[in-house]
């Protein structure tokens, strides 16, 4: 899903928004699968630091008080939303990021599925190519052979693989 995500933002398709604690929080749940994942990860890291300048939202503690959400652990998602001018938040997690809330600060809630499949309605040969690319990399570090299909369905993008195939 990430490497979707991203590739659809490297080609211009949105700018991305997040905080120093969103790239944190990926490092940190990285290290669980071993040192070697958690290095993976901060050069990664580095590597969206450079492709998007302007993605990385400052944040100040008095900033953040003045939001809510029921998972106080995701105001600062929250935060880097509005503060970085952004137009929603892209997430499967729908009980932490309830509309409502969201409306109050003019952000809707986006299904990363169907946010791709929104892509590639305008720019079906971007996405498609994008896909292959994903599938090429998933294939040469994996011991299996992956279909574009199978592939977005482990990366809980159904719609976009239903839509992939069938191109």
């Amino acid at each position: 899903m990430r490497e979707m995500l991203i590739g659809a933002a490297k080609a211009g398709a949105f700018e991305p928004r997040w905080s120093a604690r969103v790239l944190e929080e990926w490092r940190r749940a990285a290290l669980k699968h071993g040192e070697t994942a958690g290095l993976q990860v901060e050069s990664e890291a580095l590597f969206l630091k450079i492709a998007f300048p302007n993605a990385s939202v400052q944040i100040a503690k008095d900033q953040q008080a003045r939001f809510w959400l029921p998972d106080p652990s995701d105001i600062h998602v929250l935060a880097a939303a509005v503060i970085g001018g952004a137009d929603g938040i892209v997430t499967l997690n729908n009980k932490d990021f309830p509309e409502d809330i969201l409306a109050e600060e003019c952000l809707t809630r986006v299904n990363p599925d169907a946010l791709l499949v929104g892509i590639w309605q305008t720019d079906p040969d971007m996405v498609t190519t994008l896909a292959q690319e994903v599938l090429d990399k998933a294939n040469q570090l994996s011991n299996k052979l992956w279909t574009v299909k199978a592939l977005m369905k482990k990366a809980r993008l159904h719609r976009l693989g239903a839509a992939l195939s069938k191109a």
